[in-house]
């Protein structure tokens, strides 16, 4: 046997035994994985409603919408959905909860971005300010999703639908208020609809 057919001999062999371990090992991990991915989605949830009881999951026009209720009601305390856009860097995954009437915001979570490290990543914490890191997803809650969310750059926040951004991270702020907006009007058209 010469040389060259040893060799693909051998890388064969490793090859199949490496996929072998692999395919073990994600039949190991996948579960581990999707149980600490549905922790995640459970805690986002009761970040961004009010307190509920339980929740009711329902599809509505392709969004998977998690309805919070009071044991003994029928009327829903609030409504948290996953919303997705495009960032600066990448894209940006969002749990947002919504008031039943959807005229405010309950509260929003970042799940998931790739922005710019120490300037976009301030969309989740700001470690630069120290009183609040997490002011900027917290300046959500209880603002007036009519006629629309609108981002002031270097303004203080007058009018009940408006929020600051973050300074450096203008565009990621804008992003996150873009995605909010596009999403929260397609689904408050789809849910009523169906309600």
């Amino acid at each position: 046997m010469n040389k060259t057919a040893k060799m693909v001999i051998v890388l064969t062999v490793i090859t199949a035994l490496s996929g072998a371990i692999l395919s073990t090992w994600d039949g190991v991990t996948k579960p581990k994985i999707e149980y600490h991915k549905l922790q995640a989605l459970k805690a986002a949830i009761s970040d961004v409603l009010p307190p509920y009881d339980n929740y009711e999951e329902k599809d509505i026009n392709g969004y998977k919408v998690y309805i919070g209720k009071i044991d003994g009601s029928t009327q829903p305390v609030g409504i948290a959905f996953k919303v997705e856009g495009s960032g600066f860097q990448g894209n940006i995954s969002i749990m947002v909860g919504v008031d039943p009437s959807f005229t405010s915001i309950t509260g929003i979570k970042v799940l998931e971005q790739i922005e710019t490290p120490g300037l976009g990543t301030k969309i989740v914490e700001d470690p630069s300010n120290k009183s609040n890191i997490f002011w900027f997803p917290e300046q959500f809650t209880d603002v007036v999703i009519e006629p629309e969310i609108v981002v002031l750059k270097n303004k203080i926040p007058q009018k009940p639908n408006e929020v600051q951004a973050i300074s450096g991270a203008t565009i990621s702020s804008k992003a996150v208020v873009r995605i909010l907006n596009d999403n929260i009007q397609n689904l408050k058209e789809s849910y009523k609809s169906v309600n």
